[in-house]
């Protein structure tokens, strides 16, 4: 053993800098562990072009908990904002786009569809309501319906309390949608097909689901619950790209004393009087500490760092079985000139475009995924981060970064035989609304799931480490047992998006995870 520890953190991911940060504020000597050169695990920033910077794989911001924010003070150290609220706008194929924000009726709107106009205000008044309900449950471990104590039983009766307030009709109202799929409420509420196929869009973005599927209301609701300067499901770009905001946190972990090591790959969690005493590294070094938490995704956790043989089998299976499989490819493109959209200024690039024509284009595409196809005709969620941020392009240049669904990593032909032609795919459908983009792209990359989980080893290269399905989440993520942070093996824990609450830049996973250790005296 090289030293010893109190905690050791394996993974730089920005939950494992979170939960470092507070472990140390508290006193602990933390040692962060990260495979890669770069701290931040999917939340870096990659050049791909001489200086043209872009977001490896998240690149809008609108989870990252005010909490976390304030008690860091992340702003002192580093962290601010390009762009505080961006639009949402819906492509229209004849030009004629939808602009939203929040539930503001804009006049794009009212030209496209009056009634949906009037509508969409209360919608998102009364969905907003019903993600206020389940906010507070983000910093809150999931109460245990087996074996309750005190804490269990008080985060059930605040929860009971917040949809009691609801009043009688709008609690039956959220019994009815919560475990609806989006397809539906949106069908009964809206008629535009550009609006509903935005909104759909938010519903299944990052999911193994279909507008269709049941349960797709909720991660809709999950979605709503984020919040950027007080202002609920705003959306923001972090000045100097995602990796600009990693390093804040890091530099907040830093600052309470944690130590942060980069390429030192974890090989396996090491294992002393049927409890975690620390880890061994690729390198053959092995580091001991009383409490080891893990950053990586609970397949990676529990089947290879720790292996099976310190686990009981019914565990092993649900781990086994946990429905972890990417369905997002993100294209980056390097831009000699700022494209032009018909119908779009060039102020409005630079807001978030979502190309989500409608419900049925949707559900086909997700169709296509069930047999281990990509989609012909592929949904995006698009930046141009560069406009707000020149930071990250030279003048006159910029950088496109556009999520892809749906992509799904077990492809029958295999991602390397694919991975040109899906790129000329997500290009063709860009260029349908932005028809001089093809001429304009300097440089090209595609990141499929298959490439997310060999450099940031997500298993299945699924950026939240497991589908936000109703049955893997709150007290079901990752899956009885382990559903409060702690491991069935004493001194080892959990703090990613395979955690409660989720994924996305959050932090919320890392700062439940300090608190479950600290009270639990375990470190």
């Amino acid at each position: 053993m090289t030293g010893r520890k109190d905690v050791i953190v394996v993974g730089g991911g920005h939950n494992g800098l979170v939960c470092a940060a507070y472990l140390a504020r508290a006193g602990r000597r933390v040692l962060v562990l990260e495979r890669n050169p770069q701290i931040g695990g999917a939340a870096v920033n990659k050049e791909i072009a001489p200086g043209f910077t872009v977001p490896a794989c998240a690149h809008i911001l609108h989870h990252l908990h005010p909490r976390v924010i304030s008690e860091l003070n992340l702003a002192g150290h580093g962290l601010s904002l390009a762009a505080k609220n961006l639009a949402t706008i819906a492509l229209g194929r004849d030009g004629r786009h939808l602009v939203l924000r929040g539930g503001e009726a804009t006049p794009s709107l009212k030209d496209l569809s009056p009634a949906d106009a009037a509508a969409l205000p209360g919608f998102h008044a009364r969905m907003s309501r019903f993600a206020e309900v389940l906010r507070p449950l983000l910093t809150e471990a999931p109460p245990r319906l087996h074996g309750m104590n005190r804490g269990d039983q008080w985060t059930l009766a605040k929860l009971a309390w917040r949809l009691r307030r609801l009043g009688r009709v709008e609690f039956r109202e959220f019994l009815r949608v919560a475990a609806m799929n989006a397809a539906d409420i949106l069908e009964e509420s809206f008629e535009s097909d550009l609006l509903k196929g935005a909104l759909a869009f938010d519903a299944v973005l990052g999911t193994s689901f279909g507008p269709r599927s049941p349960g797709s209301v909720f991660t809709l609701l999950y979605r709503l619950a984020g919040q950027v300067e007080g202002r609920s499901a705003a959306l923001a770009l972090p000045r100097g790209g995602m990796g600009a905001a990693v390093e804040a946190i890091a530099a907040a972990a830093r600052a309470q004393g944690a130590e942060i090591r980069t390429e030192a790959r974890v090989a396996r969690i090491l294992v002393e009087d049927d409890r975690a005493a620390g880890v061994e590294l690729e390198s053959g070094e092995r580091i001991a500490a009383g409490t080891v938490v893990s950053n990586a995704d609970p397949k990676a956790t529990f089947l290879s760092l720790l292996g099976a043989e310190h686990l009981d089998t019914g565990f092993v299976r649900r781990i086994t079985n946990l429905r972890m499989n990417g369905m997002a490819a993100k294209l980056h493109l390097v831009l000699d000139g700022l494209p032009s959209v018909p119908g779009l200024s060039a102020a409005e690039l630079g807001e978030r475009l979502v190309i989500a024509p409608g419900i049925d284009q949707l559900e086909r595409a997700f169709n296509h995924t069930k047999y281990g196809e990509y989609s012909e005709s592929p949904a995006m969620e698009v930046t141009i981060p560069s406009i707000v941020d020149p930071s990250l392009a030279p003048e006159g240049r910029h950088v496109l970064s556009a999520v892809v669904i749906y992509a799904p990593y077990h492809l029958k032909q295999g991602w390397e035989a694919a991975r040109d032609t899906f790129a000329e795919l997500a290009i063709d459908t860009l260029a349908a609304y932005a028809p001089d983009l093809p001429e304009r792209i300097v440089a090209r990359e595609l990141v499929t799931p298959a490439d997310l989980e060999r450099d940031y080893g997500m298993t299945g290269g699924h950026w939240h480490h497991g589908d936000l399905a109703l049955d893997q989440m709150l007290m079901l993520r990752p899956v009885p047992g382990a559903s409060q942070y702690a491991a069935p093996l004493p001194g080892l824990y959990l703090c990613g998006a395979g955690s409660h609450p989720g994924g996305g830049i959050m932090g919320a996973a890392g700062f439940n995870a300090a608190r479950r250790i600290l009270g639990d005296g375990a470190a």
